[in-house]
């Protein structure tokens, strides 16, 4: 064989062992994907917390302002290639190692045993582990077989297609089962929340437009975490600790918690991370108790006068006891426990502040002798403050009488809502709006209708009045660092058009 032959066949050689350790780093992941599903115990779960804690700061404002809600699958499909990248780096070292030593028995054994500890470690559940090894296994005896030889035999390349076929329906069939055996049954709803339900229906205003109405339903609640994959804490497990600068230290179980008097309050959340106008606000009756008795029991102290929430997904944020006076430790949402997504089985609700630092999966409340920054604090973001005054234009709808119907919701924390005011003349004049009867609660939004005969094109602009009788600023800010203020404004034509 001359020189040039074997060049061709080492360079063929290291392709077929690149392709093989690229096709077992796939088949690893998905077949940790079949049997773990989207859990915590999917190998990129672990990966992408981390890549989640160690973003700037000032790329994750950059990426919320510019991308969204989209955002995300940039950290997914980066932790996704990561974890292809490391499960074929671990079945490349198995070819190499059986190539270097003529050993092939011990570099299959070695990446399969290789490729099982590490999933292991990062996912803390040695039984699933399994799911990324076996691939990983498979594909490195496929690779120190094949050789070189694999270039030039379709039978191989066949076992190589048909294997990762196989693992491919295998994630499928185990994200289904995964998904059918995650899904739980309704309860019931108590009357009481029953009737806040009906009263909620009741005082909707009666909108032609697509406006949710005052209550949010769960599916559709906005839901925004730090990472992807939610913490599964079962009830049963849970218990929540007052611990740091108090007279005593104090521990409650989720029996004990629920064991306590109970409320059904009209909370609205709203994501200090949306855009002037987005969709980031919702409503829902939670179920809960005040969380002031425990911090009594507690005897708060610190020099600070401030308290750090922690939560099972390692998120942080700092409150003014003062503020944590007034806060809510729910259990139930519209009637139902918790969702996985929204916190189960308890969050904080703390009136009038942002989304964000409502922390869900909460598990323990430290007070400080002195300030500390919280999660999204260290990353840029302006604190605990109140939420900003807002109007939502959510619909623009032409009637069958022609006249245009505008709509939309309007939120100002504990401030509450006096009026919606609307101007179809670009802020010239300006109309007070129809307004839904306000919820009881001191946190929770309203709806607003307004309608008008159009003739042409017209520049329509709403704002707000919070309960203090303070209109909504006017000039325009985005959501980084401190919420997204200023008036919503449409161009709205004839047919019912925005833009």
């Amino acid at each position: 064989m001359d020189r040039a032959t074997r060049l061709r066949a080492q360079v063929s050689a290291h392709s077929t062992e690149l392709l093989v350790a690229l096709l077992a780093g796939i088949t690893g992941v998905a077949g940790s994907y079949a049997v773990a599903g989207y859990t915590r115990q999917f190998i990129v779960a672990p990966i992408d917390a981390l890549v989640v804690r160690l973003t700037p700061g000032r790329l994750v404002a950059f990426v919320i302002e510019n991308i969204g809600e989209e955002g995300h699958l940039l950290h997914i499909a980066l932790s996704v290639g990561l974890a292809v990248g490391l499960l074929g780096a671990i079945a490349l070292l198995g070819i190499r190692v059986a190539d270097r030593l003529t050993q092939s028995t011990l570099g299959i054994v070695l990446a399969g045993g290789l490729a099982w500890g590490v999933t292991a470690a990062i996912t803390a559940d040695p039984s699933l582990a399994i799911g990324a090894a076996a691939p990983v296994l498979v594909f490195t005896a496929l690779g120190v077989q094949a050789g070189d030889a694999i270039e030039h035999n379709p039978a191989r390349r066949r076992v190589i297609a048909s294997a990762a076929a196989f693992i491919g329906v295998a994630a499928g069939v185990g994200r289904l089962a995964n998904a059918g055996g995650n899904d739980a049954p309704t309860d019931p709803v108590s009357e009481a929340v029953a009737d806040r339900l009906q009263q909620a229906d009741t005082q909707a205003l009666d909108i032609d437009g697509d406006v949710p109405g005052l209550v949010s339903e769960i599916g559709e609640f906005y839901n925004v975490d730090i990472a992807e994959f939610d913490p599964e804490v079962p009830a049963d497990d849970w218990s929540m600790t007052i611990t740091g600068e108090v007279g005593d230290d104090v521990t409650v179980s989720y029996d004990e918690l629920t064991a306590m008097p109970t409320e059904h309050r009209y909370v609205t959340l709203r994501c200090v991370g949306e855009d002037l106008n987005g969709e980031k606000m919702d409503t829902a009756v939670w179920t809960g108790t005040p969380i002031k008795p425990l911090l009594e029991e507690a005897d708060p102290g610190g020099g600070c006068g401030c308290a750090m929430l922690r939560a099972e997904d390692d998120y942080f944020v700092q409150f003014p006891v003062e503020a944590l006076e007034d806060a809510f430790l729910a259990w139930e949402m519209n009637g139902q426990p918790l969702p996985q997504s929204h916190g189960h089985p308890v969050r904080v609700l703390v009136p009038g502040h942002w989304g964000e630092t409502n922390v869900k999966w909460l598990s323990e409340i430290e007070l400080l002798d002195e300030e500390m920054d919280g999660y999204w604090e260290q990353r840029g973001w302006h604190g605990t403050g109140p939420v900003n005054t807002v109007a939502k234009l959510w619909s623009t709808t032409t009637l069958d009488s022609g006249a245009i119907e505008l709509a939309g919701h309007a939120y100002a924390g504990t401030r509450g809502i006096e009026r919606v005011e609307v101007s179809t003349d670009g802020g010239s004049t300006w109309q007070d709006a129809e307004l839904s009867e306000p919820l009881p609660g001191d946190d929770v939004w309203r709806q607003w209708r307004h309608e008008f005969d159009p003739d042409g094109s017209h520049e329509v602009v709403v704002r707000a009045v919070d309960g203090e009788g303070t209109v909504q600023p006017e000039e325009r800010s985005d959501s980084y660092p401190s919420g997204a203020t200023g008036w919503v404004r449409q161009t709205v034509n004839m047919m019912g058009a925005s833009g």
